[in-house]
């Protein structure tokens, strides 16, 4: 990398806190050494109190624009020009793309989620999803589904402050999409669970239950739940196979890990920012099947 930075190499940047472990630089520099692309892509630990500055710094250094993950997400929106109606309905920016000053923000944690499943052959149209989450990950995933035209969506979520939160995703979603149906209910109901499970093609968890150092735990209780042709999903991608997708394999359900929407997100954001496609075999191969 050192002998293509020159004095016209664009910068492309992370912020959050923290970020010492992403991953993200790595895939985006060589993506863009491999398309031959004059870019540059740094980590930059910008706490919440810090976006505005970040945001203007963009701007100052004719940024070409950065990703944005936590705490920032929902920050970084007050600053934007303009949203994508993805992230104008979540309320959530992790891309920021900037044309002359001009700065677009969008969210593609949904759109990862949704081109994931079209790599393993599951498409979402026509589909009824289940949804364990009410955080950011759980209302990309929730708002990009009916984007692209679930025929039902089921969201579960624990009855704590942000239930409201839930509760307004929900009907945001049902004004954009009159022609979805919406469902909302407590995490802590496992009847209702199993029978919303019973009825969907598609199951999600977008809870941070089978992460480390939870990686023993599973966010479905009752395993009679699982069947041949349920499609099982992940957003967690650490553990690679979480505890819920090893039970749900067990019992004959297609599987799909959290690292493929990471994978995705990343090539659509990629998109926004070189209008080329990011080199998504090579990427996999040299970061994702380890």
């Amino acid at each position: 990398m050192e002998n293509r930075i020159s004095g016209t190499t664009g910068l492309l940047a992370l912020i959050g806190s923290p970020v010492g472990h992403s991953g993200s630089p790595a895939m985006y520099n060589y993506s863009f050494q491999k398309l031959g692309l004059d870019y540059v892509y740094v980590a930059f630990d910008v706490p919440q109190r810090e976006v505005p500055k970040a945001i203007e710094a963009i701007r100052t250094f004719h940024m070409r624009g950065c990703n944005v993950t936590m705490p920032d997400k929902t920050e970084a929106v007050k600053y934007m020009d303009e949203l994508s109606p993805a992230a104008r309905l979540i309320g959530a920016v992790n891309t920021i793309v900037n044309e002359d000053g001009k700065l677009t923000g969008y969210i593609t944690d949904g759109e990862g989620f949704v081109q994931n499943l079209r790599d393993h052959g599951v498409q979402i149209q026509g589909e009824k999803i289940t949804v364990a989450g009410g955080g950011g990950a759980a209302t990309a995933i929730q708002v990009q589904c009916a984007l692209d035209g679930a025929r039902e969506i089921s969201i579960f979520n624990s009855k704590d402050a942000f239930f409201a939160r839930t509760l307004e995703t929900a009907e945001k979603i049902r004004k954009e999409r009159p022609d979805c149906i919406v469902n909302v209910f407590d995490l802590a109901d496992e009847a209702a669970m199993k029978a919303e499970i019973a009825s969907s093609g598609i199951f999600a968890n977008a809870t941070i239950v089978g992460m480390k150092p939870m990686d023993n735990e599973s966010i479905v209780k009752d395993l009679s739940v699982f069947r041949p042709g349920l499609v099982v999903c992940d957003a967690v991608y650490n553990p690679k196979e979480t505890r819920l997708l090893r039970e749900a394999k067990a019992a004959g359900c297609t599987c799909v890990s959290g690292e493929g929407m990471l994978l995705w997100q990343g090539a659509a954001a990629f998109r926004l920012y070189t209008g080329q496609e990011m080199p998504v075999e090579e990427v996999k191969a040299r970061f994702f099947n380890s």
